[in-house]
């Protein structure tokens, strides 16, 4: 998603890089899917839980239009057990647009996300679901790694999108390495979005449904920087290079992303 710096959003809290949390969460617990360190399940009410989630705040990438709010209700909230990113269509800032864009406090090494959501409808709307490495103030987009677990342009309803961009593959260079998938009405129904990280791959699947995997290669740091920690993002974009590519319908909005969980595991 990122084709851009987020320095901004680096104050974050480091985590042992066996995957544990620093911020408030339930116990870790086992499942046939390895042990859940860190988890939002969005109950309650209100906004988002400010110790385990950060804001972007501004115009940030991709020369999209909204302004990214922070901790602005009509934008970001809590409601029915789900987090809800909401798009509006109203002047803010001196933009067209406003959404939110939650980047999360805590970053793993190697582990298995796994995100349940239903996106957005509408020409113009770009919701993903995507990680950055916390080196990226250090060493700059892309040598930091980007995983791009799902991105979805309105423009073309029901493909889902899987990328990864690093110094070597990147989608500047026109290298990045990705796929993508048909998924019956997401942005009608909930899907699970998720991605397989390891010392030596990176596989990404829908509702558990393997479409795209990136296996380690030689080269170093250029190849393969998946072995340092990345954070977790959850945004919804509207226009810009790609999501905009044709227009925005403006009776989209607002143009709501629901997000029902997140959940991070180790083997």
């Amino acid at each position: 998603m990122s084709r851009a710096t987020a320095a901004g959003v680096l104050a974050m809290w480091s985590l042992l890089s066996c995957g544990g949390s620093s911020s408030p969460q339930a116990p870790s617990s086992s499942t046939p899917s390895g042990t859940l360190v860190w988890q939002d399940e969005f109950d309650g009410q209100g906004l988002p839980d400010a110790s385990r989630w950060n804001n972007e705040v501004g115009l940030i990438r991709n020369n999209e239009r909204q302004f990214y709010t922070e901790r602005r209700s009509e934008n970001a909230r809590l409601e029915g057990g789900r987090l809800v990113i909401e798009a509006r269509k109203e002047a803010f800032q001196g933009a067209a647009y406003t959404s939110a864009s939650l980047t999360s406090r805590a970053n793993w090494t190697y582990g298995r996300i796994e995100v349940r959501a239903k996106l957005p409808k509408g020409r113009g709307t770009w919701p993903a679901i995507w990680t950055l490495g916390t080196n990226i103030g250090q060493v700059g987009w892309p040598a930091c790694g980007e995983i791009d677990i799902m991105e979805h342009v309105g423009f073309d309803p029901g493909r889902i999108h899987a990328n990864i961009h690093t110094r070597a593959y990147n989608h500047v260079q026109g290298t990045n390495k990705g796929n993508n998938v048909m998924v019956p009405r997401p942005d009608e129904e909930f899907h699970t979005y998720e991605a397989v990280w390891t010392e030596s791959s990176i596989e990404m699947k829908v509702d558990g449904r393997s479409y795209f995997t990136f296996n380690k290669e030689p080269g170093g740091d250029a190849v393969w920087p998946f072995d340092k920690p990345q954070y977790l993002i959850l945004n919804l974009a509207i226009g810009g290079t790609w999501g905009g590519q044709q227009g925005i319908d403006d009776s989209a909005f607002p143009a709501r992303y629901e997000i029902d969980y997140v959940r991070v595991y180790r083997p």
